[in-house]
Parts: structure tokens; sequence; C-alpha cells
């Protein structure tokens, strides 16, 4: 039923019994691990299958599924631990609701969800996703108002989670992390390109972000970002960043 390394394991409906897999699913992996009630929405044959990869503070979820809604209702909410879901769309067609918000974007658009309130996420057509489950201690100590972004969608033109993206495929891409010290190096990368991701704003046409790289705010204003004082809280960019990647130098 599932193959595991160190640091993986992996669900498939594909080894449960036909007859059987969509109540197997809803034990196993709604109950057992998303905490939620799953709901095939039209009559093609229930198919699901999940990868996660186990990191300190992360956990990456990647898979596919069929078409179904799955719900996460108060009572089932209340079960669930203090993380950040950060939901990621490869493929298909999806839409998502918490706080009242309908949340509808397309591939390459990520929504951001706290595990500890109601949420309905729903697969409209065959297709693949990626999910971080992130510990909300972690990444409150990288954005500070981060229950602002819940129930919010980060749209696909996003840097930042593009990024994150292609990060993603290189961690999944390989097998098994050697060491503890390289799995929470993983971690801190993962976490900081989600924070960035969250910070960066798109207004009136003009986008905000911060960047863990070396550049100068006039560097990066010379690229097109837009470097406002206060991004985090009463730190300007430059002070964040030599705060947050003391190595790094301010290039002229």
């Amino acid at each position: 039923m599932t193959t595991h390394t160190s640091s993986a394991l992996r669900f498939s409906t594909a080894d449960f019994p036909e007859a059987k897999r969509l109540d197997m699913w809803r034990e196993l992996y709604g109950r057992g691990i998303a905490n939620c009630d799953i709901e095939p929405i039209n009559d093609i044959p229930f198919r699901a299958d999940v990868e996660f990869s186990l990191l300190p503070d992360v956990t990456i979820a990647a898979g596919s599924r069929t078409p179904a809604t799955y719900n996460v209702t108060r009572e089932l909410a209340g079960r669930g631990k203090d993380i950040v879901a950060l939901s990621i769309l490869r493929s298909g067609a999806a839409t998502a609701t918490q706080f009242d918000r309908e949340l509808v974007g397309g591939v390459g658009s990520a929504n951001v969800l706290l595990s500890e309130h109601p949420s309905t996420s729903t697969m409209l057509s065959h297709g693949s996703f990626v999910t971080l489950a992130l510990a909300r201690s972690s990444l409150s100590a990288l954005v500070p108002n981060l229950a602002d972004a819940a129930g919010r969608s980060i749209r696909s033109d996003n840097p930042a989670l593009r990024l994150l993206i292609r990060y993603l495929d290189a961690v999944q891409a390989g097998t098994e992390f050697e060491t503890h010290a390289i799995a929470r190096t993983v971690s801190t990368h993962i976490l900081d390109l989600a924070a960035l991701a969250r910070e960066y704003q798109n207004a009136r046409g003009l986008h905000r972000t911060i960047l863990p790289i070396d550049l100068s705010e006039a560097k990066a204003r010379g690229m097109g970002f837009v470097v406002s004082e206060g991004v985090r809280g009463d730190l300007t960019w430059a002070d964040w960043l030599r705060r947050r990647y003391p190595e790094a130098r301010s290039a002229a």
C-alpha cells in the first residue's frame, strides 16, 4: 500500500480493491491525514495518489486526483495541526473557499488556507497539485501579518511563487535527504520563498517584493521592483536583507 524512504511516503487508490477505493481513501487520506470529507462530483471512477516528503516544519504533498470536493468542516478543522497550507495547482481546474471567499486561480497559482478553520477545496477536472503544510510558528516569524494571507490566492505571475515551484520540482526529483542538516536547509529555503510569495504585492500595476539576494535598493528598482519602506514591520528592505542574510553585501 505504501512505499517509503526516511523522508517520503506514497499512497494511491490503485493499491486498493476497486470496489472499496473511495471508502478506503476517505478513511486513510480524508480522516487519517487531511481531516476532510471527500465527495466525488461526477461519475468518473475515483482516483487519487499523493506522495509526501517530510521535512522539518514543512511537508510537501504532491499528487493527482479526479474531480472531487474536499470539505474541512468546523469539527474536522478542530483536529488539525497549527499549519498553513499553501496549495499550488499544477494542472487541471480547481477552486477553494475559506472565510466566505471563493478562490479561483489557474495553473501555477496558489491558495493559502489555515488548517484550524473550515474550508472547501474542489478539483473540477482531473488535475495535479503540490500542497505545502508549513508550520505556522515558523512562517509567522517571517510574515508577521500572516492571518491577513489566509483565505487568499497568490497569482501565477508572482515571481517568488514561480521560483518556489521550480525549487520544489528540484527537491522532488531527488531521492531522499542524506542528513538532517540538508533537510533543514531545504525546509528553510521553502519557508523563505513562501514568505516572499506572500510579501509580493500587485497594486496599480506595480510589483513590490523583497529579494534574498545581493542587490542594493537602487539595483532592485532598476530591475523593475518597487522597494518600499516598512515592508516587514518597521524594517526597510535593506535592513531585512541584512538581518535575514547577514552574509549578503549591499552591491553598488
